[in-house]
């Protein structure tokens, strides 16, 4: 079993350099902290993220979460684990104060959760989930639903789920079933069954509080007709306790090829009377509400990508610098050790630089996050948010599939013994599967940056972020001329598929979305690559730092103007499929 070392050095770094930090501190919600405060938070959370919790992932993956005829047993130790972190109040550590959170940035809070998913992914999907509950009803709910529900689940007393997905409406939610039926009292009996459910059932919180899609019988066909409930497993007693058992039936847990201590349901509804459900905002309002959750939950799957590199590349780093095998070149040992050769030497780099650019991207989107709920302007509030409006899809796609590209390279650097599941690195691989997948594919990302992120503002919202690359490469051309004219070169290539975009899904749709995939990709390493320009000038008492930003720059970076063949190349290019 491998140990996880929290990263907080190089959270701090990003934190102080490359993110404006600073003003967020200035902002009234954050007056009360100072940089030590928040070195301070990650500090601790990292010590029981890594000595109580992270040493469950392996144990966890093996034994898995099984169902009972009471329900979901988790696996051994982590009921304990979630209430000791319960208890230390990290789930809601960046929520508001009012309910019972920690009042922290956002951006902090994206740290926590890197570290925490790092730890154990398995185990960060129940509060991650339970954050894009809160969101929900800090944006929709009403009073008295948020009396009810709130504390409990921002302290994480309680936990929370997405109900989306059933057997013939996966990504196409306008194709779900499950019925709301209104009640004289103001509540409504729900009636269906939901699959690939996260968390939907378990043994760590004493009540699970489920946000179900579902239609009224009058509402209009498709999309346009679904709302939002919240069904408590357990309906809320008096005194805020529990009361009676809601009609709410785990059906199965999926048998998964990752991420096994986390029970993924099937859960019905309404087998008997009808499961007791609450409106959420207003009726067929639910998509929207969905959105607003879901890309909660994006940035935090997002996460997972850098999250499970981190914890692979710590592995792969130590087995590299213990394995001995073949001898390098100019050593004069018999055997040497296979950090010394310069492919593994490369692998490991190609880790090691691709965590710095996606936290560096992902840290500056929670930047924006927090901007765009607290800045006192509400024109600069209104720009914030189209920026991470921009920044979701892009930085759920590319950190998630490098999630997967990156766990595989550790595999390798191992050998053998990397596809021997004794060692624990091949469940990170496993693990990372899953994230290009859920919380809507990376195809679907795709599409949607496209189509709905690249005309925000038309089109000003992706020039800005364009123009800050453009700004960071001239501040790197002084030090680095040759990394700057790399950054030029990808910036004019994007520049023109951007245009290529916006000219192209209203006139020839199926020719943009031909090209999504790789634009995303391309637009990511741009993107990324300001941070690593912004590293490079930052890492002056730091040459590692510095060496790692310029391997981005200088080796990765240049396959990002090489996909604009990709992106242009329209929907023919595809026929023979």
């Amino acid at each position: 079993m491998s140990e996880y070392r929290p990263p907080v050095d190089d959270m701090l770094f990003v934190l102080d350099r490359l993110v404006p930090t600073a003003d967020l501190l200035a902002l009234p919600p954050f007056a009360h902290l100072d940089r030590d405060t928040l070195a301070g938070v990650l500090e601790e959370a990292g010590r029981l993220f890594s000595e109580t919790i992270a040493p469950l992932n392996q144990p966890g993956d093996r034994q898995g979460s099984r169902l009972q005829p009471d329900g979901v047993v988790t696996p051994d130790g982590f009921a304990d684990a979630y209430h000791q972190f319960v208890k230390a109040g990290w789930g809601g550590a960046h929520l508001p104060v009012d309910w019972g959170g920690g009042g922290l940035p956002y951006v902090v809070g994206m740290a926590l959760q890197e570290m925490l998913s790092s730890a154990n992914m398995a185990f960060s999907l129940c509060p991650m989930l339970t954050q894009a509950a809160v969101e929900s009803l800090l944006n929709f709910g009403s009073e008295e639903q948020k009396a009810t529900y709130l504390e409990k689940l921002v302290t994480g007393v309680w936990a929370g789920t997405m109900n989306l997905s059933e057997p013939q409406a996966g990504s196409d939610l306008g194709a779900i079933r499950t019925r709301a039926v209104r009640q004289p009292d103001g509540t409504y009996r729900i009636f269906g069954s939901k699959i690939f459910i996260t968390w939907g059932d378990h043994d760590m919180a004493e009540n699970i509080v489920h946000l179900v899609l579902a239609r009224t019988d009058d509402a209009a066909p498709g999309t346009k007709g679904i709302s939002m409930f919240l069904v408590p497993k357990h309906l809320p007693g008096a005194g805020g306790g529990i009361g009676h058992r809601n009609d709410v039936t785990v059906v199965s847990i999926e048998h998964k090829l990752g991420i096994h201590a986390s029970p993924t349901c099937v859960l019905s509804f309404g087998d008997h009377d009808g499961a007791v459900g609450y409106i959420l905002g207003e009726e067929q309002q639910g998509m929207r509400y969905m959105f607003a959750m879901m890309n909660t939950a994006r940035l935090g799957v997002a996460v997972e990508g850098v999250a499970l590199t981190e914890r692979s590349y710590q592995q792969a780093l130590r087995f590299a610098t213990e394995r001995r095998q073949g001898r390098a070149p100019g050593s004069n040992e018999a055997t040497s050790r296979i950090i010394e050769h310069p492919d593994v030497r490369r692998m490991l780099l190609t880790m090691k630089s691709h965590i710095a650019a996606m936290r560096g991207l992902l840290y500056r989107a929670a930047y924006h996050v927090d901007m765009s709920r607290h800045h006192p302007d509400e024109a600069e509030r209104q720009r914030h948010q189209e920026r991470v409006a921009l920044l979701t899809p892009i930085a759920k796609a590319w950190c998630t599939d490098l999630g997967v590209e990156m766990t595989s390279v550790a595999i390798q650097i191992h050998g053998g013994m990397g596809f021997v599941e004794e060692t624990g690195v091949a469940q990170h691989y496993r693990d990372a599967r899953i994230a290009p997948i859920y919380e809507g594919t990376n195809g679907i990302q795709a599409v949607d940056l496209v189509t709905r992120k690249l005309p925000l503002r038309g089109g000003e919202t992706v020039a800005e972020a364009l123009k800050e690359v453009e700004q960071a490469s001239a501040r790197l051309a002084s030090l680095d001329p040759d990394l700057a004219e790399n950054m030029r070169a990808a910036l004019g290539a994007v520049r023109h598929s951007v245009s290529y975009m916006l000219e192209a899904v209203p006139e020839r749709p199926r020719d943009a979305l031909a090209g999504a995939g790789p634009f995303l990709r391309q637009i990511a390493m741009l993107l990324a690559a300001g941070a690593m320009a912004d590293q490079v000038l930052a890492a002056e008492d730091s040459p590692e730092r510095a060496t790692t930003a310029r391997f981005f720059l200088s080796q990765v970076l240049p396959q990002s103007a090489a996909l604009e063949p990709a992106v242009t190349a329209g929907d023919a290019a595809l026929a023979i499929i």
